[in-house]
């Protein structure tokens, strides 16, 4: 599972040069009516500057989002504004936050006048489990990041940040921790969003197949056999792909698979050139199998 991890904060800032030291990829920023607290194009260019991506989440006041359709439409104006302002590209989503334990249903109307504004595709909501699993399956939100607060310990899996209980400081900035559990989470750089298939040059595109070429042997490998095939082995009636299945599927094959999908993961959204990419897993998926060989009349050995 996709886990990159990042931070949020609201009027105290670290830097992206700080950020970038502490290991994070991405930093939750506030719009909101009180200016102080709010992202500028000036912020958004240094984590920029750091690699690092912005995220936005609107917040006026904890308990806004009850107030009605009125108050979703006319956050969603500002928000959309502000967020131009920031140099977020047109097309990212905005988070807006329910920052308490809403009863469901009463913030539906506020999100329908978020959605009215920005569109559903762009509409997302910051919340408890409660609330975010609602407007998700109501389809009044299309991306969810979910606090732990007001969830009860249970977390929807289709949340694309988690906000965890803890904090960190960082450069004298305390933030709060999230994590990214999606590829695509809403992140963006003054002017720049994740690469996607439809932003490739033909060679890149035909180096992304080559990619998916290379990943596809690993995906569909079972292990309910495995038990039958040791057996069978060690009784002298195996075969090879039977043995080679047995030594492999049960542990190494899951770590090609992780150490591939980490590789991948790690260089996606910094201008690497997606050859760089394909480098990087093939070196993954070699540095992770183990090779086999097998003496079908007695014990496997590896």
């Amino acid at each position: 599972m996709t886990e990159l991890p990042g931070v949020d904060y609201p009027w105290q800032h670290p830097g992206g040069a700080a950020l970038k030291a502490a290991g994070k990829v991405f930093a939750c920023r506030y719009l909101s009516y009180d200016p102080s607290k709010n992202l500028t194009r000036t912020e958004a260019d240094d984590l920029a500057a750091h690699g690092i991506w912005a995220v936005l989440v609107w917040e006026a006041t904890a308990n806004r989002a009850g107030a009605g359709r009125a108050a979703g439409v006319a956050d969603a104006k500002t928000a959309e504004a502000q967020a131009a302002a920031a140099g977020m590209p047109s097309g990212r989503p905005i988070y807006f936050a329910v920052d308490y334990d809403a009863v469901p249903t009463a913030v539906d109307a506020y999100f329908q006048g978020v959605a009215s504004v920005i569109g559903l595709a762009r509409t997302g909501v910051y919340g408890g489990y409660r609330v975010v699993k609602h407007l998700k399956d109501a389809g009044l939100a299309s991306w969810i990041w979910q606090t732990t607060a007001w969830s009860g310990g249970q977390w929807d899996p289709r949340a694309n940040l988690q906000q965890p209980l803890g904090t960190v400081r960082i450069n004298g900035a305390e933030c709060d921790i999230d994590t990214a559990h999606t590829p695509d989470y809403g992140q963006w750089m003054p002017g720049k969003t994740p690469l996607t298939e439809d932003d490739m040059t033909p060679e890149q595109a035909n180096q992304l197949t080559a990619l998916h070429d290379l990943l596809v042997p690993y995906a569909g490998w079972g292990y309910k056999n495995a038990d039958a095939d040791a057996a069978s082995v060690k009784a002298g009636k195996g075969h090879i792909p039977d043995a080679y299945g047995y030594l492999t599927q049960t542990h190494t094959m899951v770590k090609a698979q992780s150490a591939a999908i980490t590789a991948l993961v790690a260089q996606l959204g910094k201008d690497v050139d997606t050859a760089t990419v394909v480098a990087a897993v093939q070196k993954a998926i070699a540095d992770a199998v183990v090779h086999v060989q097998v003496d079908v009349t007695g014990e496997p050995t590896a």
